[in-house]
């Protein structure tokens, strides 16, 4: 039997392993699979609201087996260890118990096309101290870890002996990631106070958030990033720009100036690379960022039954520069991918990517979301902000929940959706 394997349960993997079981299904020859570490699936530019307890990830989450015997592909639940792309054969590394007794032993899996989709992980550029004293967003458990201390911090200097309570929170990048945790932290901290105890004293958060470029979201427009700047400063962020983190300890942070900063969490959101062990696959070319080198029709550059898609893969455009870390241009990958897969499968000559930029939006929480649309026309991006960009940027997410739900189950999520933050509180409080 034929067997196509998709690595990597993100924005793209999941659309397209939704899009090739519904496509084989009635067809035994074919088997599509679908690997990942985690049991369930969660958008990632959702992982801020998580972080900060604006959202409940258990709500949002979908189930990859369950999802998976619903639309024909299989789920199989692992990391992957190494490929080997002499023999088309990747194996999944052995899985234990906490006390250290085999639970899965390791697993050869044969593929006739691999695609991987594994996503991107942040980059610590080396910093010391900063793997382990920074929390990181790159997965649902890394944010509710974090929105678990908060909550314990919170808890713990609600009640001491300080006339103010006061709770010290660093952010490192200021990219999408950063901002919008920043902004979401603050509507987090008035929500906090609601819930205070008779007992104990209202906390107040002092959010800085360091960038050690000129200014913050580079990827949009200088307007913008002004636009987004002045709403973070209103709110009471303390937006630093041109200062480069140089180590990271328990209490605080070390700057490359030689300042010391003080702080009880840090998060770091600065910059983003793919997983170490893809730059080990035996004939695949690799960045300095770990990202696969892919031709235009999206195949890895070296193995034509090997394709990357999303924030895994490299492919330089046209214009100069590459296609960016987004999941729009995942889920066009995917597409594509899905497409090409289909045609090599017929003999046909497969089609090359060609990225369309629409835009990028970052929502600063209740407070603001500013963002450019249609940044590929030649006259320019449209600029937009405010209500109308807060339309935009929901959207988003229920544009990628029609991609994998289809429109009917779609609209029963966004439906459930307003029905739970009726009956539930507006924060997480555990």
């Amino acid at each position: 039997m034929e067997h196509i394997i998709i690595v990597g349960g993100g924005a793209g993997g999941l659309s397209l392993a939704t899009r090739l079981g519904r496509h084989f299904h009635r067809k035994r020859t074919v088997q599509v699979s679908l690997i990942d570490r985690s049991p369930t699936h969660l958008w990632k530019p959702l992982l801020h609201e998580v972080a900060a307890g604006t959202i409940d990830a258990a709500f949002d989450e979908l189930n990859f087996r369950f999802h998976g015997r619903r639309h024909h592909f299989q789920f199989i639940q692992g990391s992957v260890n190494a490929v080997d792309p002499s023999t088309r054969t990747l194996t999944l590394s052995e899985e234990v118990y906490q006390h250290g007794r085999t639970r899965i032993p390791k697993r050869e899996l044969h593929y006739d096309y691999l695609v991987l989709a594994v996503g991107g992980v942040s980059n610590d550029f080396g910093v010391p101290g900063a793997l382990e004293h920074c929390y990181f967003l790159d997965s649902k458990q890394q944010a509710e870890q974090f929105h678990s201390t908060l909550l314990e911090y919170c808890m713990g200097i609600a009640h001491s002996k300080q006339t103010k309570p006061t709770l010290n929170i660093n952010i490192i990048g200021g990219g999408a990631t950063g901002v919008e945790l920043a902004a979401e932290l603050t509507h987090t901290a008035e929500e906090l106070r609601q819930y205070t105890s008779a007992t104990a004293t209202p906390v107040t958060f002092r959010l800085t958030l360091l960038e050690a470029g000129p200014r913050i979201l580079p990827a949009l427009s200088e307007k913008l990033s002004a636009s987004a700047t002045k709403t973070l400063e209103k709110i009471g962020v303390d937006v630093r720009c041109g200062i480069a983190v140089k180590a990271c300890r328990s209490d605080g942070l070390e700057t490359a100036g030689g300042d010391t900063l003080a702080g009880d969490l840090q998060v770091w959101a600065a910059g983003v690379k793919a997983p170490g062990w893809l730059s080990a696959i035996e004939g695949l070319q690799t960045n300095n960022r770990n990202q696969l080198t892919v031709l235009p029709d999206l195949r890895c550059c070296g193995d034509e039954h090997i394709f990357a898609i999303g924030d895994c893969a490299s492919l330089m455009l046209p214009n100069g520069g590459f296609v960016p870390p987004r999941a729009q241009a995942a889920h066009q990958m995917a597409d594509v991918a899905y497409k090409n897969i289909l045609r090599l499968r017929k003999d046909k000559s497969p089609k090359a990517f060609h990225y369309r930029d629409f835009g990028s939006l970052v929502s600063l929480s209740r407070f603001n979301t500013v963002g450019g649309l249609f940044g590929g026309l030649a006259c320019g991006e449209l600029r937009i902000g405010g209500f109308l960009a807060r339309i935009v940027y929901l959207s988003l997410y229920r544009m990628h929940l029609v991609s994998v739900h289809g429109l009917v189950h779609s609209l029963v999520i966004a439906f459930a959706a307003r029905l739970h933050r009726k009956i539930k509180p507006r924060l997480k409080l555990h």
